[in-house]
């Protein structure tokens, strides 16, 4: 079960943050996935139809930061994912980067 979280945006929208494991990868190398759509089952919707078939979120212990909406919301496509060890310097990228 992925960690995780979410936040209301006030036009409605929400912000969906999630820690999953990368795809090929060791065990323990996760990624932080951030998520924009108009609601919680819909954004875990969009990351199922891209593979991540177990995705879940119980609760709301991680939500996204200002920056991870900040980001999220500055991205065409409105998914993003970055390493969970990498450091603010380094920045979001597309979903498509991932493949």
């Amino acid at each position: 079960m992925a960690s995780g979280g979410f936040t209301r945006l006030p036009s409605g929208d929400v912000v969906v943050a999630l820690r999953l494991p990368r795809p090929g990868a060791a065990p323990g190398d996760d990624i932080r996935v951030i998520v924009l759509a108009a609601n919680r089952q819909r954004a875990l919707t969009r990351l199922r139809n891209l593979g991540f078939r177990a995705v879940r979120l119980v609760g709301n212990a991680h939500p996204p930061t200002p920056d991870e909406v900040q980001a999220v919301l500055h991205h065409p496509d409105g998914l993003v994912w970055r390493d969970v060890a990498a450091t603010d310097a380094v920045g979001w990228q597309s979903f498509s980067a991932l493949r």
